[in-house]
């Protein structure tokens, strides 16, 4: 974590409210996945995790997922290596494919028979042949998410029939925060088992296989970077052991990026009423979530750079953002020292999703600074605040 020096020096430069993004710190996550899962599985970065990180992954990462034309987009700005790209999604349309495929993307997914046909028909076009993954729904009921076992194995079985395509093997992944190791291990079996069966039913070979584990973050304990260490070497053994079946490939997001992130915003009022603490701050929830934050009842650890020196008593504060809702509430009860106007608060563990899911434009308040920050490079700044207040009038 940044030392308060540190934090108040990228303060100073970026004001509030503001992201940084530790590099040195995402670099060091992603070390550490690499050490526990070893060098015969692949590592996929999920940006729609984090897109700003897009341009500075590590070597470490082998591989992009895609989702959106939009991200598709980001990917073509930062000029990334577009053989890394998984193209992934659950509305794929027409336009969309065209699109990945002139840019000639590494690898699809298809979570449908539609899926796969359009993709047939835009590698047909353009004289190409195009690796396909087929996407395994939740075998523990489905979702929207890719197909059931029974239409894999049809696609699988009538391969012939899509001759743009070269169906090299199988996506899997059901969900996140997963804080046990039990039902990654129990998805791991299945995967196992669904080569096995492929390969005696219809004589095919998965050559590769990407796994989204889901693995939790925690967000609200002070031992998080422990609790997840152990989590992740939990599950490593078996990781390994996929990796010799197949050409496995690890699809995180969130793991990866939730350490390294620092959302800054000020406080700008502070008042008591009914004997509860208030202060407002100049970010809210249109700009920061938690997975699991509910109205601000878990407390995620949150620094506080204060103003002025002076100090009192601890007590109790409610942190509300800028918007016109009751639902803007960033923490109850969290405990400060003398907290003034003028004091910033630092929110800790926002390197994935935090800045993504928020309702961005509501009440049309101002977005964020993002930057990344490094102690080779320093600070650079990705995208100043941004202004939604701007619309065509007749």
């Amino acid at each position: 974590m940044m030392n308060e020096n540190k934090l108040r020096e990228i303060l100073s430069q970026l004001g509030t409210p503001s992201y940084v993004y530790d590099l040195d710190a995402f670099n060091a996550r992603a070390a550490l996945i690499r050490e526990q899962f070893g060098d015969n599985v692949g590592l996929c970065f999920s940006i729609k995790a984090n897109a700003f990180l897009l341009g500075r992954l590590p070597d470490t990462i082998d591989k992009i997922e895609v989702c959106s034309p939009g991200e598709l987009t980001i990917c073509e700005k930062t000029g990334v290596d577009v053989s890394k790209i998984i193209f992934s999604g659950v509305n794929k349309t027409k336009a969309d494919v065209e699109r990945a495929a002139d840019d000639n993307v590494g690898t699809f997914t298809a979570e449908s028979f539609l899926h796969l046909q359009l993709i047939n028909e835009a590698a047909l076009s353009r004289g190409k042949v195009f690796p396909v993954l087929l996407r395994v729904t939740d075998v523990k009921g489905g979702s929207q998410f890719g197909m059931e076992e029974g239409d894999v194995l049809d696609l699988i079985r009538n391969r012939a029939d899509y001759e743009g395509v070269e169906i090299v093997g199988i996506h899997y992944f059901t969900g996140t925060q997963k804080r046990k190791a039990k039902p990654i291990l129990r998805e791991l079996d299945y995967l196992e088992e669904l080569v096995r069966k492929i390969k005696d039913e219809l004589d095919f070979t998965v050559q590769r296989l990407e796994y989204g584990t889901g693995l939790a973050v925690d967000y609200f304990d002070e031992n998080a970077d422990e609790l997840e260490s152990a989590r992740l070497a939990d599950i490593a053994p078996r990781i390994r052991e996929i990796g010799e079946i197949a050409d496995l490939t690890v699809e995180m997001g969130r793991f990866f990026a939730a350490p390294c992130g620092y959302y800054f915003t000020k406080v700008i009022d502070v008042k008591t009423c009914y004997g509860v603490n208030y202060a407002i701050v100049d970010g809210g929830l249109n700009q920061l979530k938690y997975d699991g934050q509910l109205q601000g009842m878990q407390i995620p650890v949150i620094l506080h750079l204060k103003e002025n020196e002076a100090s009192g008593s601890v007590a109790p504060w409610t942190l509300c953002g800028s918007l016109c809702t009751t639902n803007d509430i960033l923490a109850r009860a969290a405990e400060f020292d003398t907290l003034e106007i003028g004091d910033t608060l630092v929110f800790t563990r926002t390197g994935a999703y935090s800045a993504m899911e928020g309702m961005a434009i509501f009440l049309s308040r101002e977005m964020p600074v993002i930057s990344v920050y490094s102690e080779k490079d320093g600070l650079t700044v990705l995208r100043e605040r941004l202004y939604s207040d701007v619309f065509n009038t007749p």
